[in-house]
């Protein structure tokens, strides 16, 4: 997850797009910081673009007295008007060579066409989309692999369960987890010794024991959760993320190709071994009831209900009994 060098961005304009803010700001600091690592006297200067009004852009992008270099930052270029617009399109087309122009846009149809203008002028697109689901364990390997880690699927997988879906709580994660195992393949038992409480806290493996009908296990981790402060709607959620994974997968072409049914079913492809364990007894019509009875509990522990536990107790019931349905 190499940088950019100086000379990339010098003369040049980034065009940030996306909704996902973590990588977004990420970028805009692996700018910043290629420049001054170049030139620790760069200037830098930051704005937002409904700011960026008539000759700003121009005063922005002149040669400074103080300064050799600069980074100009534009943030929420959605919001930028139409007259700035025209200007900035055209500086895009011939940058100053010693300015790095960075343009921030959060994603969305509002401003499209600028945008599209902009990529035709040849600026440096970086996206910063939000990743699906079942591409989360390979930002965790990525993020640890650039850190001077190592890790297996299972075990990064196993961190998305521990920490969510939070980037910058992912990125974190992998970081430490990276620094204090130097030189080791990071596996499961490491993950779990670091994050185990935190992953049944997600009550992922409050589900995965029900889903599985072992109906002691989930009741006995269910209790465990509540009595530790976990909120019962993290608890639906993990049921009704699971369910419908499964109903994917149970309804899937049998035809389908591995990878096309990993992205089908929403999880990476080694995952698929353990969603086939999982469904074995489950039947189509037992998988409608059981999702039904978690959106019950659902609606429930959002107020429906005075006794969100005990809502949470009946749908682990409910579930099992959906699983021994024919």
């Amino acid at each position: 997850m190499a940088g950019p060098s100086a000379s990339q961005v010098l003369g040049s304009v980034t065009l940030v797009t996306g909704p996902e803010e973590f990588l977004a700001e990420r970028t805009v600091t692996s700018v910043v910081g290629a420049l001054r690592g170049a030139d620790s006297e760069a200037d830098l200067t930051e704005i937002p673009a409904e700011e960026l009004g008539p000759g700003a852009l121009a005063e922005l992008t002149s040669p400074s007295l103080f300064a050799t270099s600069r980074a100009v930052v534009v943030r929420g270029l959605q919001d930028l008007s139409e007259q700035s617009a025209s200007r900035l399109i055209a500086y895009a087309g011939d940058p100053a060579p010693d300015i790095a122009l960075v343009l921030v846009h959060s994603g969305g149809q509002k401003g499209k066409g600028v945008l599209d203008k902009l990529r035709k002028a040849k600026a440096v697109e970086v996206k910063c989309d939000s990743p699906k689901p079942y591409e989360l364990p390979r930002f965790v390997s990525a993020e640890v692999r650039a850190a001077g880690g190592r890790i297996d699927e299972p075990a990064a997988a196993m961190l998305v369960d521990a920490v969510g879906a939070e980037l910058r709580a992912l990125a974190g994660a992998s970081a430490q987890l990276a620094s204090d195992f130097p030189g080791v393949q990071i596996g499961g038992d490491l993950v779990r010794s670091y994050f185990g409480g935190r992953a049944e806290v997600k009550g992922f493996a409050v589900a995965d024991a029900a889903i599985a009908g072992e109906l002691a296990k989930a009741l006995e981790q269910l209790r465990w959760a509540l009595s530790n402060g976990v909120a019962p709607v993290l608890m639906t959620s993990a049921f009704a993320s699971g369910l419908r994974g499964l109903a994917r997968l149970v309804s899937a072409p049998r035809s389908m190709r591995e990878g096309d049914l990993a992205r089908a079913v929403g999880v990476p492809p080694w995952k698929l071994k353990s969603l086939r364990g999982q469904a074995r007894g489950w039947t189509e019509p037992g998988l409608a009831v059981a999702i039904a009875a978690v959106a019950r509990a659902d609606a429930d522990v959002k107020g429906a209900s005075g006794d969100a536990g005990h809502a949470l107790e009946r749908m682990v019931f409910a579930v099992d009994t959906a699983h021994r349905l024919h």
